[in-house]
């Protein structure tokens, strides 16, 4: 491709990004700043909040996407998770921390876990990831949710602790019990679709 058409590739998704609205939120400013930066500079619209009662405050059918912390000086970012679940905000939510996973994540609502410290290029993958699965319907967004959990759980726990875990094994159960639904979705699906959506869940 000519730099000229690399440059009209960068502008068309460019603009497809202005209308897709990112909530950051993270205490530590420099951090955040970096953050909002490096996804500002691929097109999307960006806030920050530092804490989770602004967060909170924020929050609404406006975004598209929430990275989230886990711990923030006045609370804990599960807590605005379940709030964000309770009040029926339609978000694809990344929790974005340094909090190592444990079984406790598998009854959370979030997308999709990514642990610090990440590159400018994990942080941007996980916002690409998480704008595909807004355009999920509810049960392949619900499907793409339990696998980065099982995904997430698999590479930090060891199998003695998997095997022993009653959460582990809920969590698979459920994720078996849909492979039926998704060989019917799958068919519907064109190949770049079908091929996006296997690299999310980790199949």
């Amino acid at each position: 491709m000519s730099e000229a058409g690399t440059e009209a590739g960068a502008r068309d998704r460019s603009d497809d990004r202005e209308d897709v609205r990112v909530l950051i939120v993270e205490d530590e400013q420099d951090v955040a700043e970096l953050y909002s930066s490096t996804v500002e500079a691929e097109g999307y619209d960006v806030d920050v909040a530092n804490s989770i009662g602004d967060a909170s405050s924020m929050i609404d059918e406006r975004y598209d996407i929430a990275l989230l912390d886990r711990r923030l000086p006045d609370g804990h970012g599960e807590d605005l998770l379940a709030e964000i679940r309770d009040r029926g905000i339609d978000v694809r939510v990344g929790m974005v921390t340094a909090v190592e996973p444990d079984f406790d994540i598998v009854e959370m609502g979030f997308d999709l876990y990514v642990l610090k410290p990440l590159s400018q290029s994990d942080l941007l993958d996980a916002v690409e990831r998480l704008e595909t699965r807004s355009q999920y319907d509810d049960r392949l967004q619900r499907t793409a949710s339990l696998a980065s959990k099982r995904a997430t759980l698999e590479a930090e726990k060891p199998r003695e602790a998997l095997e022993r875990s009653d959460e582990y094994r809920k969590l698979t159960s459920r994720l078996d019990e849909l492979d039926d639904e998704l060989d019917r979705i799958t068919d519907q699906l064109d190949t770049e679709d079908y091929r996006q959506l296997f690299e999310d869940i980790g199949a």
